[in-house]
């Protein structure tokens, strides 16, 4: 016959460690990588600086065409089609 009570006392600490310890060492392990996730990489700051200066370039080539656009209608000449 097999003795329950003998059972239970072998299978406490698993069901202890399934219970509090498993669920701590999850949570505190996907948190962590939560956190190193969220840095910005060196390669990936390197090409949102590009990004972004490549933005202002673009920004300004556009107002600078504006400006010669502006200043052609005012002088009277016909739009380009």
């Amino acid at each position: 016959m097999i003795d329950h009570a003998a059972l239970g006392i072998e299978w406490a600490p698993v069901i202890i460690f399934l219970v509090i310890v498993a669920p701590i060492w999850i949570i505190a392990h996907y948190v962590t990588r939560w956190r190193t996730s969220q840095v910005l990489s060196g390669a990936d700051g390197q090409m949102l600086e590009d990004l972004w200066r490549t933005a202002e370039q673009m920004e300004d080539r556009l107002k600078s065409l504006e400006q010669i656009l502006d200043s052609g209608e005012a002088a009277g000449t016909p739009p380009r089609h």
